[in-house]
């Protein structure tokens, strides 16, 4: 990269670079050198020092936090007297999604949250993810597509909720209910929570299908799917109504987990499926009790999932440990990425890599689309 660059005093430019390279963009482990970043308008006016910051859309959840980093790594390895502080350029690019099938063409990336194995805490990480989305600025949907065992309308303390009917154009179709920020809908807003549903596949694979067409999403920039764990009619449902952008895996470290999540990447990623994985997230990967805070123990096992994505090549979004509020969350309506803590911060990180691989799916060009009918399983 070639930087203009015009100046009186003698300040040196290398400088400016080395200063920016300290800096690194959350969650990544990259500096902002290194990603593209730094626009090439970098100035040195005397003392004064200007350039731009190109961030990947205008509400970046990072972008106070990072204009502060570099203000303050100018600061301390270029030199103290360098005025720079409200010289910094935001410029943003909207990297173009994948041309949408006209489904859902306000839906710009669909998301398939799937674990291989139950108890996993999929569901759990799906709302978190969902809120931290929306409290970054995202216009954020999230389908509970687990027909059989709904959860997501208590995780958002919604199980009186009732969505209504409006009529769009020549149709009657279902409003999602709105919490926390987050459209959701699922089939446990239509049926008695006390009852269990007794359907055959083909049942239940029609009933998500409404939960999908029959329904006003509107403008999203992420649609989430809480797919049901394992393999089954209703993930051959979802990747054959929707053109999916890719997967996020859920697992534990515990070989038995692993042994199933194996299962899914290659379902996902087989010839007939060919969704991409776009990260893989270990959940309940240590314990760290509140009266030894520096310790952890590897209840589950140590590692596995990060070493499972590095294995199958897949990039590892993040380690969740194992947390009462998290769990506590759950069970209240409450997910825990509502809040400013460092459990909430645990979920806004796996959001900002997700975001980061799903921009660079698209950056790839990678158009997404629906699987053709499969004859057979």
């Amino acid at each position: 990269m070639i930087y203009r660059i015009s100046y009186t005093m003698n300040i040196n430019p290398k400088l400016i670079i080395d200063a920016l390279e300290k800096v690194r963009y959350p969650g990544t482990g990259k500096n902002i050198v290194e990603m593209g970043m730094i626009e090439d308008d970098i100035r040195i006016e005397g003392n004064k020092v200007s350039f731009s910051i190109l961030f990947e859309k205008p509400n970046d959840p990072f972008m106070k936090s990072l204009i502060k980093a570099v203000e303050a790594a100018i600061l301390t390895y270029a030199g103290e007297d360098i005025d720079i502080k409200g010289n910094i350029n935001v410029k943003t690019r909207q990297i173009p999604p994948p041309a949408p099938d006209g489904l859902l063409p306000g839906v710009k990336n669909i998301i398939a949250v799937s674990s291989c194995k139950g108890g996993v805490g999929k569901s759990t990480v799906a709302a978190n993810l969902a809120v931290a989305l929306a409290k970054s600025g995202y216009n954020v949907g999230l389908l509970d597509a687990d027909i059989f065992g709904p959860s997501i309308p208590k995780m958002f303390h919604a199980e009186e909720a009732s969505p209504r009917m409006e009529k769009t154009g020549d149709r009657e179709l279902i409003i999602p209910i709105e919490q926390y920020g987050v459209k959701i809908l699922s089939i446990g807003f239509f049926i008695d929570k006390k009852d269990a549903l007794v359907w055959r596949g083909t049942m239940a694979g029609n009933a998500l299908k409404q939960l999908i067409t029959d329904v006003h999403w509107g403008e999203l920039d992420y649609f989430l799917l809480d797919l049901p764990p394992g393999t089954s009619d209703i993930h051959l449902t979802v990747v054959q109504t929707l053109a999916v952008t890719g997967a996020v895996i859920v697992t534990t470290p515990q070989e038995v987990a692993l042994a199933d999540t194996r299962k899914g990447i290659s379902m996902f990623t087989g010839e007939k499926i060919n969704v991409p994985v776009i990260g893989l997230i270990e959940n309940m990967a240590w314990f760290t009790p509140a009266e030894l805070p520096g310790n952890k123990y590897y209840i589950f096992g140590k590692d596995g999932g990060k070493q499972l994505a590095e294995e199958m090549h897949i990039p590892l979004l993040g380690q969740i440990p194992l947390v009462m509020s998290i769990r506590e969350g759950g069970d209240c309506g409450k997910p825990v990425a509502l809040n400013d803590s460092a459990t909430g911060e645990v979920f806004r990180h796996l959001a900002a890599k997700m975001i980061e691989q799903v921009a660079i799916q698209n950056r790839n060009l990678s158009v997404a689309k629906r699987v053709e009918v499969m004859n057979g399983r």
